[in-house]
């Protein structure tokens, strides 16, 4: 054990925490495009979220005008059977 740490020379550390730093740098590099890739995804998802608000909105006024012209029916059929 005690070879190993003699073997460890000031130069040598330097030298690994240069190539831990440039690891490091890289995959700092790597996150930024994920994050880029994220930005641009997040606008196309909103858009996508308008939409289906569009549709979701068109969709509950067609059930409430069905709705209502059901209900109106059944009332004149009762109104006729009374």
């Amino acid at each position: 054990m005690q070879a190993m740490r003699e073997a460890w020379t000031d130069e040598r550390l330097d030298d690994l925490n240069e190539k831990v730093d440039k690891g490091f740098a890289r995959v700092d590099a790597r996150f930024n495009q994920v994050d880029a890739r994220f930005d641009s995804m997040q606008s196309h998802i909103d858009k996508r979220f308008e939409s289906f608000e569009g549709r979701f909105a068109a969709l509950q006024r067609t059930l409430l005008l069905t709705n209502t012209g059901i209900i109106a029916a059944l009332i004149g059929v009762i109104a006729t059977q009374v």
